[in-house]
């Protein structure tokens, strides 16, 4: 398959480069170049189906352009700026890369997009990631960009300023409010049951007491709305005499 693509950059020697890996990339069609996403909302892009994109240009950025767009090709960020990693993929980019940008690392990229359109299909070209792949939060942790998939969350810890967010295989610490990690998890699978405490309803191996038990954490419930927490916890699903 040859993917339609094109580059928006204003910097001339940045398009460059990646019209030339481009050019080495068998299953890559270059089909243009703009250096202002104004340009290009002067065209019909329909049938374009990969866009390399900067973020810092005069006029729009490239994240602005992106919000303005009802619908969008696959959208890989090229970028002289990681701390716009977390607005890129919160507007469903496919991928980022940070330059000076290595052959290798474009690669990479390229064969995501060109896995992503063999699995989704290419009949449309305005081909948008699908809901399902949305089932993820970044976090900045450890000095980095962490990826968190909802169904790897065991349960959340308020901790002062801070908030630690425990995984099946390891816990990070990250400086988020309590409140804000709620509103973005999925109220269908995770719930609060005290004030410093959100878990995942179907990590819970057991209740004892006025504990939640999740592997060999033991998760306090709020005495307040011990009812309420139960009732959600163990609605449909408790099997009594």
């Amino acid at each position: 398959m040859k993917i339609n693509s094109i580059i928006i950059d204003d910097e001339p020697l940045a398009r460059k480069g990646l019209r030339e890996y481009m050019e080495d990339v068998a299953f890559l069609q270059f089909a243009g170049e703009y250096d202002s996403p104004l340009k290009l909302m002067e065209n019909n892009f329909s049938d374009i189906q990969l866009m390399f994109l900067d973020i810092q240009m005069p006029k729009l950025t490239g994240l602005d352009f992106l919000k303005n767009l009802q619908h969008h090709p696959l959208v890989i960020i090229t970028t002289a700026y990681p701390q716009y990693a977390l607005d890129g993929f919160e507007l469903d980019v496919l991928d980022y890369l940070v330059k000076p940008i290595s052959f290798n690392r474009f690669l990479k990229a390229a064969m995501k997009a060109k896995d992503f359109l063999e699995t989704h299909g290419s009949n449309s070209p305005l081909a948008t990631l699908p809901p399902k792949e949305n089932d993820y939060i970044f976090i900045k942790a450890d000095n980095r960009l962490v990826k968190l998939f909802y169904s790897d969350i065991l349960f959340v810890e308020a901790l002062q300023n801070y908030v630690t967010i425990y995984s099946k295989d390891k816990k990070y610490v990250t400086y988020l409010t309590f409140k804000g990690v709620e509103e973005n998890l999925p109220a269908e699978s995770f719930i609060k049951v005290h004030k410093s405490y959100i878990i995942q309803l179907n990590k819970i191996d057991g209740i004892e007491g006025n504990e939640i038990i999740i592997g060999q954490h033991h998760i306090p419930i709020s005495r307040t709305s011990k009812d309420e927490v139960l009732q959600k916890i163990l609605s449909g699903r408790f099997l009594k005499r």
